[in-house]
């Protein structure tokens, strides 16, 4: 599925159309800085009933939030230089024990996502607007 956001107002098509999609507790959202990543995790936690302040994790590396069908985990690896950085903050427990996973920056872990059912966005920030991809 492709969208094109041209204003703000326009993540909130992207997330009504991706929600129903949603089949795997891991999404992977990959962009550049200022893309979006975190923009759309505020859009999609919205409307899965969080009401909790979203903001990005990269300082924190992961946040928590309640939505009406669990816990989800938003994760910003970014600032994790290798795998063993990333096993260190118990990645795999939190993809046990969540409804979702919101990973940004998912380069480092994703050769070890190897056999596991997951969802990947893309966005690219063209200047004029972000084109967005899911899958």
């Amino acid at each position: 599925m492709n969208y094109s956001i041209n204003k703000i107002e326009d993540w909130q098509e992207v997330v009504d159309s991706i929600i129903p999609e949603l089949k795997h507790n891991i999404l992977l959202l990959k962009g550049n800085l200022g893309a979006g990543k975190t923009t759309f995790t505020q859009f999609l936690l919205k409307n899965m009933g969080s009401k909790d302040e979203v903001n990005s994790p990269t300082y924190s590396i992961v946040n928590e939030y309640n939505t009406e069908k669990g816990k989800v985990y938003h994760f910003d690896l970014y600032r994790l230089k290798n795998i063993e950085e990333v096993y260190d903050i118990g990645i795999e427990e939190y993809l046990d024990n969540s409804f979702l996973c919101i990973i940004e920056w998912p380069e480092v872990y994703e050769e070890e996502l190897y056999g596991l059912n997951y969802h990947t966005m893309s966005i690219v920030n063209t200047g004029e607007n972000r084109e967005v991809s899911f899958d």
